[in-house]
């Protein structure tokens, strides 16, 4: 695996995945409390120590446990936290002249969003997978002798029945707390006309905090985190023109932040470009598998896009090459260009075989070490367990060991897609319902029985419930209603896979407007929706020093907030191994990444982001009520688009220190800042 600071001077271009690359078991949290720069080595505060107010992950108070949020809000208190992962630990709780000292309020608050949820770990491991051994088979894969297989997954059986292997989400929705959100999801629905009408028709029962607003709902689970001026943009389009809009990306013009991607040199070098001049790039500090990662989270945040964004994430966990493997500095820029991004809208099935042409998944999964005497199982097996039909779509260890074999002679050589003729195998295959006689000598026609084979896996039912459960997940919930999972198989099976007929089901379902704040945002959509809310632009500072010659202050307050992102875990294309980032809440039960993403919030407010432009705290409102009550609902109104309820409110005014009719200025009397800061860290913000 590519080292994540400097570039791999000698990268070996045969090299897979390698395992994970989190320091910490869980992904998230230092185990020692006393080492303050986390994963990065990157100190988050001036001068190595936290400003004054700032939150730390030191044991909770004795008050208080943790307490859930999922979406219903605010829950009971969860275990006692291990110490040293605790919740926020502010200094001021000795001031007699409070009420309620900042931490008591704050953890009150915004430890109900710490998603402390079950004790779920993030780290998902799945086992490296044996390769196989002996002489490979002559003539016929499809004999009743059992050749491959171990006692822990036999030949015939199917992986999900002997349960060596799990389906990553429906793992962590096993838990005490997956069981607790099902009791609250959605039930049942129908589609409608169109978007706008299964808006007006459909009634929001379950339980949450957030506004029952359709166009916030909307906001907030098509784009990466609403603002005001996409708000505004909804309501004037209208539910079915924004959604339209938005299903044509190639008709919206490039924003600000998109036109200074200029400032990322490697996105404009080819894959052999990069490979011909990896030295020089070296030797400049140039990282072309990050710049890839920065170019990303530019785009998350600032891109008009939005839901092409939302699809482009979806589709890196879905179909997911790392970006820190080894050969990642070379390809991941092209397989997100000419394999993600080409057919993030289009169709599954043809991105699917683009894909399995590409040297990025070839090189990722092993597939250039694949020949018909030595055969590696990596691609073949995650192309049925992880891309297609599923661990439950009913292929068996003998299914994947003769993919294996049928897709043989694949692989990379001087930087481009290859068919080796010589290591592939001949032979009758069968593969769940495909078979094929597997028996030209010409490339040209060996070449396409595997593009037939992976089309014919890309639009197998399985995969038409497999893709339909994934999306419905993102978009509607962490428990989907079955009704919806099936009505999206039906329009994908119809569709033959094509992608926006099944979002247009998605939008035109009384299941996703039913489901107002069932989703939970993982560390790296808080961090997005953070920068999206407080309305920072993409323009230097007036106070910025430059002090890298080699990098544009835009390249440098990106790779910052990368930095960050890794330091709580999850970053685009992060995840090292093949099944891309769990989606799921209870997947995410951190309080440290939860103080963690507090502090990035609070270091926005401060401006402590030189690279960028912020709107200062007290500009956010645009005329500030005199009284602390009234300011508070206004700048939760401005920052999570909606009031907060009156146990909230109170609670950010004990943040203050101050009662609902205190006389306030524009700085509210000096605690702008922090007020800010609690609304990002209440519900309404880690709800999505």
């Amino acid at each position: 695996m590519a080292d994540q600071n400097v570039p791999p001077r000698s990268p070996r271009d045969d090299r897979g995945w390698d395992g994970r690359q989190h320091l910490t078991p869980d992904g998230h949290r230092d185990h020692d409390p006393s080492a303050p720069n986390g994963p990065t080595g990157h100190h988050p505060y001036p001068g190595g120590q936290p400003a004054p107010g700032y939150a730390t992950a030191g044991a909770p108070p004795a008050r208080s446990g943790p307490q859930w949020v999922g979406p219903e809000g605010l829950g009971r208190p969860a275990q006692t936290a291990t110490p040293g992962y605790g919740l926020p630990n502010l200094d001021d709780d000795g001031d007699p002249g409070r009420r309620v000292g900042r931490r008591r309020a704050l953890v009150a608050l915004g430890g109900t969003a710490a998603v402390v949820a079950g004790g779920a770990a993030l780290a998902m491991t799945p086992k490296v997978r044996d390769l196989f051994g002996g002489d490979a088979p002559v003539g016929d894969a499809t004999g009743t002798t059992v050749t491959d297989g171990t006692p822990a997954r036999p030949s015939g059986q199917q992986p999900s029945t002997v349960r060596t292997y799990t389906e990553q989400n429906e793992s962590y929705m096993g838990s005490r707390a997956g069981t607790a959100l099902k009791k609250n999801s959605p039930t049942g629905g129908r589609t409608f006309s169109g978007p706008a009408a299964a808006a007006a028709a459909t009634e929001v029962t379950v339980k949450t905090v957030l506004a029952k607003d359709p166009i916030r709902h909307l906001a907030s689970r098509a784009t990466f985190g609403a603002t005001p001026k996409l708000l505004a943009d909804i309501k004037r389009l209208g539910i079915d023109a924004w959604i339209r809009q938005q299903l044509e990306p190639e008709k919206i013009a490039p924003s600000a932040a998109e036109l200074k991607l200029g400032d990322l040199p490697t996105l404009k070098l080819s894959p052999k470009q990069l490979r011909e001049q990896r030295e020089a790039l070296n030797e400049r500090g140039a990282q072309p598998e990050r710049e890839i990662v920065d170019a990303t989270i530019a785009r998350q945040i600032w891109s008009e896009r939005q839901l092409f964004e939302v699809m482009v994430d979806f589709w890196n966990d879905f179909l997911h090459v790392a970006a820190d493997f080894d050969g990642g500095e070379a390809y991941r820029a092209s397989f997100d260009a000419d394999v993600v991004r080409k057919h993030a809208l289009g169709s599954y099935p043809e991105m699917l075989v683009a894909a399995n042409k590409h040297p990025a998944l070839l090189l990722y999964l092993s597939q250039n070490d694949s020949r018909a005497d030595a055969v590696n199982e990596n691609l073949a097996r995650e192309n049925l367990e992880l891309y297609s039909v599923g661990v439950d779509g009913g292929y068996t260890e003998k299914d994947v060991r003769q993919a294996a074999l049928l897709q043989t002679g694949r692989g990379v050589n001087d930087g481009k897609y290859v068919f080796r003729p010589e290591r592939h195998y001949l032979g009758k295959v069968k593969v769940l319902g495909f078979s094929h006689p597997n028996n030209s000598e010409d490339p040209k026609k060996a070449d396409a029985a595997i593009d037939s084979y992976i089309a014919y896996i890309a639009l197998h039912q399985s995969t038409a419930k497999y893709v339909a459960q994934s999306l419905a997940t993102r978009f509607v919930s962490d428990t989907p209603p079955k009704s919806l999972v099936d009505r999206l198989a039906k329009t994908y099976a119809a569709n033959k896979g094509m992608i926006k007929p099944m979002l247009m089901t998605l939008f035109s379902s009384s299941e996703f407007w039913a489901s107002v704040g069932q989703k939970v945002r993982r560390p790296m959509e808080y961090l997005v929706a953070t920068y999206r809310t407080l309305d920072v632009a993409p323009q230097a500072a007036p106070g910025f020093k430059q002090g890298d010659s080699r990098r544009t202050a835009f390249a440098q307050g990106l790779r910052q907030i990368q930095d960050k992102m890794r330091a709580l875990g999850q970053y685009p294309m992060g995840q090292p191994t093949p099944d891309g980032y769990p989606d799921v809440y209870v997947a995410w039960t951190s309080a440290g990444t939860m103080v963690n993403g507090w502090n990035e919030a609070g270091e926005l407010l401060a401006g402590y982001r030189t690279q960028f432009t912020f709107t200062k705290p007290e500009k956010l409102v645009a005329k500030p009520p005199t009284t602390a009550g009234a300011y508070v609902d206004a700048m939760a109104k401005r920052l999570v688009h909606q009031k907060l309820s009156s146990r909230e409110r109170e609670l950010i005014l004990d943040v203050a220190g101050v009662s609902a009719g205190t006389r306030v200025d524009a700085t509210f009397n000096g605690a702008v800042a922090a007020v800010a800061r609690a609304i990002l860290a209440s519900p309404q913000h880690h709800l999505r």
